[in-house]
């Protein structure tokens, strides 16, 4: 097998696969979640750090317009290819989720995967909340899903799971590498062993992400009033069976309101 230490963004194909086991209770909740806390009918919905599009082409899919950011070229250039081939209206940008703009306000965002935690700083993540307050309107929600850190039980810190399309198969295992509770930043190693008829390989990379438990969490979603969360839920994505916030919890997905000002 050949092996490659690279950034596993840099990969989208793959990427796309791996991270899609969820895509359809992930669609089927927010869909719920706009039916059921957005003031107004939604049109426009837009994902900070969108990755591959394996959501905001799907919402294209059910007639939304989509607009979406992320740092990595060779993502968004995927992305948009499959909204184009597609004819599905709206694109998305290469661009930092801690400092941007849109030209126009979107009805929902959504992140809903932990991308956001790749936030180093207090100051990129109260950036993104605020540049969202911009790009959301009034009355409209964020879908935020992260781990968090108990403060009480054991992590569940290591994944392995297998994800196949056609003749590609990939198994993906996440371990944890080392974590800094005073510097709150945690690196994991991931890998993908990729398989197809004529090849095999292994991709090899390390992630870091900025850790939060759950008072650092309820700091973090009320350091910009211009948001006010309504619920909790997990990642089981039920919109029938929100959660109560303890020093239990890992799994969470916060919908945030745009309050007005």
């Amino acid at each position: 097998m050949k092996r490659t230490k690279a950034s596993i963004y840099d990969f989208p194909v793959y990427y796309d696969l791996v991270f899609g086991s969820d895509t359809a209770a992930e669609m089927r909740f927010l869909q719920a979640c706009f039916d059921r806390y957005v003031d107004g009918k939604v049109k426009r919905v837009f994902e900070p750090a969108c990755g591959t599009g394996r959501l905001m082409y799907r919402m294209g899919r059910k007639g939304f317009e989509v607009g979406g950011i992320d740092l990595s070229e060779k993502a968004i250039e995927f992305c948009n290819a499959r909204l184009e081939r597609m004819k599905l209206k709206g694109r998305a940008q290469v661009g930092d989720m801690s400092d941007f703009t849109v030209k126009k306000p979107y009805d929902a965002a959504f992140n809903t995967i932990n991308s956001f935690r790749h936030l180093p700083t207090e100051q990129s993540a109260v950036g993104h909340l605020e540049s969202l307050a911009k790009a959301i309107r009034v009355g409209g929600i964020y879908a935020l899903g992260l781990h968090l850190t108990p403060t009480r039980g054991e992590a569940s810190d290591e994944e392995s799971w297998s994800a196949r399309r056609g003749q590609l198969s990939i198994n993906t295992h996440m371990w944890p590498v080392d974590k800094n509770p005073r510097k709150r930043m945690e690196k994991f190693g991931i890998r993908f062993d990729v398989y197809t008829p004529l090849e095999s390989m292994r991709i090899e990379d390390v992630l870091e992400l900025r850790s939060y438990n759950l008072k650092q969490f309820k700091e973090f979603i009320t350091s910009v009033p211009r948001w006010e969360a309504v619920e909790f839920y997990d990642f089981r994505y039920s919109i029938k069976n929100p959660i109560e916030l303890d020093a239990t919890t890992q799994d969470v997905v916060v919908i945030l309101r745009r309050a007005a000002e």
